[in-house]
């Protein structure tokens, strides 16, 4: 079981440093499509914490896969209104009288 442990945390680790390079290479112009990436894998974090928090194993994975649904759930919701508010800022203004088009 520790050995488990060891190399969970080693990937966990190791995925942070990576995942932080990334990030940080990452120019200005691209950061909206890279939310919205981010946004696609926190949805699949909410499926997997449903699945968790619905399968009948224990009081403690049902509690655990709740408070996993409520993060998740924040998550995308938070990052879908942080994106829309970034893509309204590359919109133009808008002429009175004239119709969006989106």
């Amino acid at each position: 079981m520790p050995q488990y442990i060891e190399s969970g945390l080693f990937v966990l680790v190791l995925a942070t440093f990576l995942g932080l390079e990334v990030i940080r290479r990452v120019p200005p112009l691209f950061h909206t499509p890279l939310m919205s990436l981010t946004n696609s894998i926190a949805a699949i974090s909410l499926v997997g914490s449903l699945v968790l928090a619905g399968s009948d194993r224990s009081a403690f994975s049902t509690v655990l896969g709740s408070i996993a649904v409520g993060a998740s759930t924040l998550n995308v919701v938070g990052g879908f209104i942080l994106t829309d508010r970034m893509l309204r800022m590359f919109r133009g203004p808008q002429r009175p009288g004239a119709e969006s088009k989106a």
